[in-house]
């Protein structure tokens, strides 16, 4: 029970001041006399119930104090809290992120899971749709009536550690409500109130939060290299806390045994960096932990690859404008360096140039399409490619070449033009292209995209990490040849 109207509180004041001159008003001693003797006996049965005789006494006064207090109460206009499912139908939009698994005694994603169980009795049979957050809002219950559906799908709800991307949720909850009332309920941790969309007059929103204020200490950042034989590392980590808080920091190599370990201690709000510059042996994973008492400990353990990571693609800036868009379409980690600096790369990337002589001169791997070193000789002619992996998600029989270079006689060659050579890879890797760009119509072909990122996989090989991939990420990898098998960090067959 609440009021909508506490400003009125202070008429309580009234029946104050009458129960006050009750108090004060004049008092009458009892004088027996004979006049009044004879009533005396009629009045005995009177007498025999006190509490009677007082309410005689007083009825005035108590009539007065409950016309003031009703009074009061009207006033202030009393009313009574029921929960209730408004509208012709109901969303939930559920958010799954990591955050979720928060929580004191248990996560607030268990608690909305039963705050939703009891919801779905007040639902009454209006159709319930259920989406779930993330990069792509899934709807995994479409407009249900059917209650004992609706409790399976909710034991079934899991934290998937995406990023909530709660506006492209609300978008998804819009093509559902056309010009029907609806009630959305929104199932996160916290969201600020300008987040939402506009009220209209078909939809109302609920928001279902967390209770309390979570306490955590996180670390935030994790990155490790390898430095005259050792492993450089750097660990950040923050207390979003109002107290200082004690920790034990651990790092682990790839075998899970500990490296280093030490106690910290962080103040409240503040974030702290520690660097190891000579102190960690070579490893190719690194794992950092936190020991804290706090309420979300998801953050509290990071792991990292040493030295892993997709390899840098060095364009040669002279090379065609279709060349380096293709390239940077594949990979973000795409540098266009000037021709006179490509001899100063290091050896870190992969070099796509038409100097030859960068074949013998660097150190790392070459992608040479064209020659500045020969004439080209015009040939008129389609592709024809072997059974190379290269080609195994590019077909080439459709490109038309005008005019080719001259061959390496040394190298291997992979695919002809009216039986000369076309492609060719040399005894250390390198891919030779012996055309130029403007002279085919091979960017005009599907396989064109298709054979950079083949080339991309293929000097990729052998690298201890295939990058970072987000929660629920789908990434195309080129796996040609033998039989794959893909474990977990765990040694568990997946596949």
């Amino acid at each position: 029970m609440g009021f909508s109207q506490l400003i009125f509180l202070w008429t309580l004041i009234f029946p104050m001041i009458v129960l006050i001159y009750y108090f004060f008003r004049k008092k009458y001693k009892d004088q027996i006399i004979s006049s009044a003797l004879f009533w005396e006996e009629v009045m005995q049965e009177t007498r025999v119930s006190p509490y009677l005789k007082h309410l005689q006494r007083n009825a005035l006064l108590y009539l007065q104090l409950l016309a003031l207090l009703l009074f009061t109460l009207a006033l202030m206009n009393p009313f009574i809290k029921k929960s209730e499912v408004a509208g012709e139908q109901v969303i939930w939009i559920v958010d799954t992120s990591a955050t979720m698994l928060a929580g004191k005694e248990s996560s607030i994603f268990e608690q909305h899971k039963k705050e939703m169980k009891s919801l779905v009795s007040e639902i009454e049979g209006r159709p319930l749709t259920i989406i779930t957050t993330g990069e792509e809002p899934n709807v995994i219950l479409r407009q249900e009536t059917d209650t004992t559906l609706i409790h399976r799908t909710i034991d079934e709800l899991s934290v998937t550690y995406e990023e909530e991307q709660l506006s492209k949720a609300f978008d998804v909850a819009q093509a559902f409500v056309g010009g029907a009332a609806t009630s959305i309920y929104l199932f996160t941790d916290s969201v600020e109130r300008n987040e939402l969309p506009i009220e209209s007059e078909y939809v109302k929103w609920i928001v279902k939060g967390s209770d309390s204020d979570v306490e955590n200490v996180a670390i935030t950042k994790f990155a490790a290299t390898e430095g005259n034989g050792q492993t450089i590392a750097l660990v950040q980590i923050v207390n979003e806390t109002e107290l200082d808080q004690e920790l034990t920091l651990s790092i682990m190599d790839e075998h899970e045994e500990t490296i280093q370990e030490e106690s910290l201690s962080i103040e409240a709000n503040e974030e702290m960096t520690l660097t190891y510059e000579q102190q960690l042996p070579l490893s190719s994973i690194l794992t950092a932990k936190i020991e804290v008492s706090d309420d979300y400990g998801v953050d509290n353990e990071i792991s990292t690859f040493v030295g892993g990571g997709q390899s840098e693609i060095i364009v040669d800036r002279q090379m065609h404008a279709l060349v380096q868009k293709g390239f940077q379409a594949l990979n973000t980690n795409v540098k266009i360096v000037q021709s006179d600096q490509l001899q100063t790369m290091g050896e870190d990337g992969v070099i796509v140039t038409n100097q030859t002589d960068l074949l013998e001169s660097s150190e790392n791997k070459v992608i040479l399409i064209g020659r500045d070193d020969q004439v080209s000789e015009e040939v008129r002619s389609l592709v024809d490619v072997s059974a190379d992996p290269l080609f195994a998600f590019s077909q080439l029989e459709d490109v038309y070449v005008s005019a080719i270079y001259p061959p390496f006689e040394e190298f291997e060659t992979i695919a002809t033009i009216a039986d000369k050579p076309f492609i060719q890879r040399s005894n250390r890797g390198d891919i030779v292209i012996l055309a130029d760009i403007e002279s085919t119509d091979w960017p005009l072909h599907p396989s064109f995209p298709l054979f950079l990122w083949s080339l991309q996989n293929e000097f990729q090989e052998g690298l201890q990490s295939l990058g970072t991939f987000k929660p629920n990420e789908s990434r195309a990898i080129s796996l040609v040849g033998d039989d794959w098998t893909i474990y977990s960090d765990e040694d568990v067959n997946l596949h």
